[in-house]
């Protein structure tokens, strides 16, 4: 199985774990490759580290073992796609590198991109969206279910 995907050129290097983060990393419009989002839970960002792919994207990867290639900014990592499990289909604990080095934490929403699908390799292009609330609007009681709060930018 292969994804009809254009191949992007990226060089894959192996991340060092420092204090310095990509928190300079600018979110990108999609580029209209498949995608999927998950908001990040406490089993994603701390112990066991499972990342399980959604039921309905499972379907568009390989049923197998497949190296997987996650790229944020300038930089890359390397986990495995373990999709030869009948219900559930995961990266690998190898995830919690680029949840370390991104800093990533429970509210934050990653979007992963399907960027290259193939039988031996598969390459998302992950965005970060924080859950940080803006400090602005912290200290105000406004905003609710029926009139939510729009944060424009103008």
């Amino acid at each position: 199985m292969s994804c009809e995907l254009k191949p992007l050129a990226y060089q894959v290097s192996t991340p060092v774990t420092s204090s310095k983060s990509d928190d300079n990393v600018e979110i990108e419009p999609l580029s209209g490759n498949p995608f999927f989002h998950i908001l990040m839970l406490r089993s994603h960002v701390g112990s066991p580290y499972q990342l399980v792919i959604p039921a309905k994207f499972m379907r568009m990867l390989p049923y197998k073992t497949v190296p997987v290639i996650l790229l944020r900014g300038s930089r890359s990592w390397v986990t495995s796609y373990h999709g030869n499990h009948p219900t559930h289909r995961r990266f690998d604990t190898k995830w919690r590198l680029f949840v370390a080095d991104n800093k990533l934490k429970v509210g934050d929403i990653c979007v992963f991109e399907l960027m290259e699908c193939e039988d031996t390799l598969i390459k998302f292009k992950v965005q970060v969206l924080r859950g940080d609330f803006p400090s602005a609007l912290l200290d105000k009681q406004v905003g609710s279910r029926n009139n939510p709060v729009v944060i424009d930018d103008d």
